[in-house]
């Protein structure tokens, strides 16, 4: 198994000190352990993207998952994208990863949040994962035309935008808005005052890690810092009103500012997006997730 060895403390430290591989490596290392069962090429390829593993599992963690078991299962996705990967499809394994990374760590995040264990479909799948965001940017952009949604309407919306029957995006609001048993509830009637909460074990990260951590966002920092330096003053603008505001901003009235359509404005921030990734991918083909 290509991690063994590694602890989940130490993955992610070990993880964004990986190399880097360019294209004809990353071939070459795939080629050898899909024809040769390569042991070895196939740690050093997953290896080399566990930064990946790690930077896609720390986007879900507000389920509540503790971070190792997402980037345990993470990189149990990576693993399944080296075994079934074909480097002669001119395809980056970054790219090809990615769905597997993801898929791997959603089925997990399902299988371990209580409301969800009872269905895991696609549809159901698209609304737990999306629904919170999708109901804020249509309210948000209601109101922008000062239009005020009641909840039929908001549901009707919502199913039209991630493509699910509405009685899905009913069910999955019950199942969000429901409540598990409070870990502030007395363990028992024998035992006053002791709460479920006590009992639990701190899993919060070390002081070695949280400075690790550190250091790697403040390096992240600064490569997005130097993407945004090639932008234009204003794609430079449009990014940060549409992406790095606490409440963004619509295209409408973005447009409605500047004298653009809405269209325009949409073009400007795929085109502004386009020129960041670029920059990004300098640093590694992965690096460039940090603008999903």
């Amino acid at each position: 198994m290509a991690l063994d060895g590694m602890t989940d403390d130490t993955l992610a430290r070990q993880a964004m000190r990986a190399e880097y591989l360019d294209a004809e490596t990353e071939a070459a290392l795939a080629r050898a352990w899909r024809d040769r069962r390569d042991e070895a090429a196939l740690h050093r390829l997953v290896s080399a993207y566990m930064r990946l593993a790690v930077a896609m599992a720390a986007k879900f963690r507000r389920y509540g998952a503790p971070m190792n078991d997402l980037i345990q299962e993470a990189s149990l996705g990576l693993m399944k994208a080296a075994d079934k990967f074909d480097p002669d499809r001119g395809v980056r394994f970054s790219t090809y990863a990615v769905w597997w990374i993801k898929a791997s760590i959603q089925e997990f995040v399902m299988r371990n949040w209580s409301m969800v264990r009872t269905g895991s479909t696609s549809s159901q799948k698209a609304l737990f994962f999306n629904l919170r965001r999708v109901q804020a940017q249509i309210i948000r952009e209601a109101a922008a035309e000062g239009i005020e949604l009641d909840g039929a309407e908001l549901r009707e919306r919502v199913a039209v935008t991630i493509g699910v029957p509405i009685a899905d995006v009913e069910m999955m609001e019950g199942r969000l808005s429901g409540s598990d048993f409070s870990l502030n509830a007395p363990q028992s009637s024998e035992d006053e005052g002791r709460e479920w909460v006590d009992a639990l074990e701190d899993e919060g990260a070390g002081p070695e890690l949280r400075v690790s951590e550190a250091h790697d966002g403040q390096r992240m920092r600064d490569w997005l810092g130097e993407a945004m330096d090639n932008l234009s003053g204003r794609e430079r603008y449009i990014v940060v009103q549409r992406r790095l505001i606490d409440e963004p901003r619509t295209l409408e009235s973005l447009g409605a500012e500047l004298g653009l359509s809405k269209e325009r404005i949409r073009q400007l921030e795929a085109q502004a997006f386009g020129k960041m990734r670029k920059s990004l991918e300098t640093h590694g083909p992965e690096v460039a997730t940090l603008l999903q």
